[in-house]
């Protein structure tokens, strides 16, 4: 297995302990590693009685710049499990520009077996760790990391921290190893994301470091350091600078901040919609789940087989970022939450093969990345066909953790919580804001439901309610077909991709598919779709057709199913809250004259109002980390996502867009909201 150019390179002393190659300097002290990040981190930060003292449901958040092999977060996460109340929530934010692979990080961890009930569930999750952010969900949502993996001085002022850093633990190496990191833009950062009362604890006690906090704004003082280190610095925040300059119409609505009534009502029970309602149950919060349909999953989310497909691109795209931190947060997901089996879902592996010259391009190029080979692997055709069980002509791109995904097993299972009641057959036809939070009422104009929040994770169905109907969102069907197994295509073990998709026999069915139709918004099953999904299997494999000679002769006996998805203008969802589309053209008119001003108004939010939606053909990764986004953001708590990223995926981003292109005219006066 080949290390990426961007994980940590490393040497292993006599004593079995990691050395860094990039840093010529050792993680953790040689004299004990865990009593070192006890000392210099839990205590001079007096976490045991900070976590003692937290009130029920709190939520307490530390920031580190050095993740290294995680030692300091499982000692964290040890000390908050003896400390904090049941119920309270710990977020950890670390930055880390050379992980480990997950063969170092578990030698490492070897280390520490009174860590070992934490060791082993980091370690379980610990895969496909590759460039960006990546998200984790411990202790049935008690804990939660998140990795910044990249340079601090670039991840750092993309972080969008909710209420604040809490407690920072300033790591990494020393700074004479390290100098890149020990500077005045990094201190810069520690005080721009702390909270009122931030404490922060460093092991080294170097002037310029000490001189550098000061200026930031951190109170310092040295204090005893662990084994040979005479001393060490602690601090405190002592004033927060003026805020720099943010889009208001990209901020967070401040009701968000602190909330006291933690309902929410999630309205669509597909993919989005349960993921939504799991995140926020998870956090506390009384979730009513609404849906039309009689079950869960009715609608695009209820195919027999979903495919775990990591389309990238060669090009650092936002869509590309977005879709690769969210495929690693879904298996993470999955495998904790999902068993693997022939019902659920199989980590099968997925195959995609090119089958143009642009595809043998993109493929190409990303096979010479950096990516880890857990993520991804450039494979031959004889590799692939042992891969697959079936003979293929041509190689591809191997995503050895990807699979298939049952998706109505998966919405079972996330709904499956105390705090997530489940409205089914109910109509949700009307949103109703008032002094007391929202409103749903049916056909009937009765209220079916009432809470502080609404989050809209119905599709293109999102635009039939007034306050969302500005929203460019598109529908397009699509149709799987159903293949009976063969003898012989048993044989097929992976996920194939190309135009299309076939995956292996789930209790004894193939699917293929499928179909893209903007022409015909209905749900009946197509003969021609059926047809034209057939066509599909010489392109993926011409051993494939021979599995199944007489299809097209007896299409018409093939079971399919038809379902609508879901889209927009530039194929990123739309997750977070909604403004008033009207009074937003109109407070920020003069973007439409000129860009670069900046504008302070506060945008006109619709308080209380979220949408998760517009995942397309991509709701088995998507879904999962967008879920988390909608309760960071209703929680107050560090969003899993860099800044730039929730831009691209925030509901005001076209209207902002047009306004500036000229395409929307700004109104004369307010629109009273709707």
């Amino acid at each position: 297995m080949t290390v990426p150019a961007n994980s940590a390179n490393i040497d292993w002393t006599r004593d079995g302990h990691p050395f860094s190659r990039q840093f010529d300097d050792v993680y953790f002290s040689r004299e004990s590693g865990v009593e070192e990040t006890r000392h210099v981190f839990l205590q001079c930060n007096r976490l045991s009685e900070r976590w003692a003292g937290l009130s029920s449901g709190a939520h307490f958040t530390i920031g580190e710049t050095g993740f290294g092999t995680g030692l300091n977060f499982l000692c964290a996460w040890q000390l908050w499990q003896q400390t904090a109340p049941s119920n309270a929530h710990l977020h950890f934010i670390s930055c880390e520009k050379y992980p480990l692979t997950s063969a170092d990080l578990s030698r490492a961890l070897q280390l520490w077996p009174e860590l070992a009930e934490f060791s082993r569930q980091l370690l379980a999750q610990y895969q496909v760790v590759s460039p960006g952010w990546q998200h984790f969900s411990f202790s049935s949502g008690r804990v939660t990391l998140t990795l910044l993996i990249g340079d601090v001085l670039a991840t750092l002022p993309q972080l969008d921290a909710g209420k604040g850093i809490d407690a920072w633990f300033l790591d990494g190496f020393a700074p004479a190893r390290n100098p890149d990191m020990w500077q005045p833009a990094l201190y810069q950062q520690l005080v721009r994301l702390a909270s009122p009362g931030c404490t922060l604890a460093t092991f080294t006690s170097v002037g310029d470091v000490r001189r550098g906090l000061q200026a930031a704004g951190f109170a310092m003082h040295k204090t005893r350091g662990f084994g040979h280190k005479r001393d060490m610095l602690c601090g405190e925040l002592r004033a927060s600078p003026t805020p720099e300059w943010q889009p208001p119409w990209y901020g967070r609505p401040t009701s968000t901040n602190g909330p006291t009534d933690k309902t929410a009502i999630v309205i669509g029970a597909g993919l989005a919609g349960c993921a939504t309602a799991h995140a926020l149950a998870l956090r506390g919060w009384q979730v009513s789940l609404i849906d039309r349909h009689n079950d869960l999953a009715a609608e695009a989310s209820g195919n027999p087989q979903g495919i775990l497909y990591c389309k990238l691109s060669a090009h650092d795209t936002a869509l590309s970022r977005f879709i690769l931190s969210a495929y690693s947060y879904s298996l993470r997901l999955l495998q904790s939450r999902l068993p693997v089996g022939e019902t659920n879902w199989q980590p099968c592996g997925v195959l995609q093969l090119p089958g143009t010259a642009k595809e043998q391009q993109r493929q190409a190029a990303l096979a010479a990345s950096s990516l880890p080979d857990d993520l991804l692997q450039a494979v031959n055709s004889e590799t692939a066909s042992q891969l697959a069980g079936i003979p293929l002509d041509r190689g591809g791109l191997w995503f050895p953790a990807a699979g298939w995904v049952n998706p109505p097993a998966l919405c079972r299972r996330l709904v499956e919580h105390p705090n997530i009641s489940v409205l089914l057959h109910t109509e949700a036809l009307t949103l109703q804001s008032g002094t007391d939070g929202w409103q749903v009422l049916n056909n009937h104009d009765s209220c079916v439901a009432s809470a502080a929040h609404v989050v809209l994770c119905t599709a293109a169905d999102t635009r039939q309610f007034i306050q969302t109907r500005h929203l460019p969102l598109k529908a397009i069907r699509g149709q799987i077909s159903h293949l009976p197994a063969t003898e012989e295509s048993q044989a097929l073990r992976t996920v194939l991709c190309a135009d299309g998709y076939i995956s292996p026999a789930r209790l004894g069915e193939h699917h293929l598919g499928a179909s893209f139709r903007f022409d015909r918004m209905d749900t009946e099953p197509s003969a021609e779709e059926t047809l034209s999904n057939l066509d599909l299997l010489d392109s993926l494999a011409p051993a494939l057709s021979n599995f199944w000679p007489q299809a097209r002769t007896h299409s018409a006996n093939l079971k399919a199913r038809a379902s609508l998805r879901c889209t927009s203008p530039d194929y990123l969802p739309l997750v977070g809250p909604v403004a008033d589309a009207g009074q937003l053209l109109y407070r920020y008119a003069e973007l439409g004259k000129d860009a670069s001003k900046q504008p302070t108004a506060p945008a006109p939010w619709l308080n209380g109002l979220w949408v998760n939606c517009a995942h397309g053909s991509r709701g088995l990764i998507s879904t999962p980390l967008s879920g988390e986004i909608i309760a960071a953001y209703l929680s107050g708590e560090p969003a899993p996502l860099p800044d730039d990223l929730l831009r691209a995926l925030h509901p005001n981003r076209f209207v902002l867009r047009n306004l500036i292109r000229g395409k929307h005219q700004p109104p004369d006066k307010p629109i009273q909201p709707s």
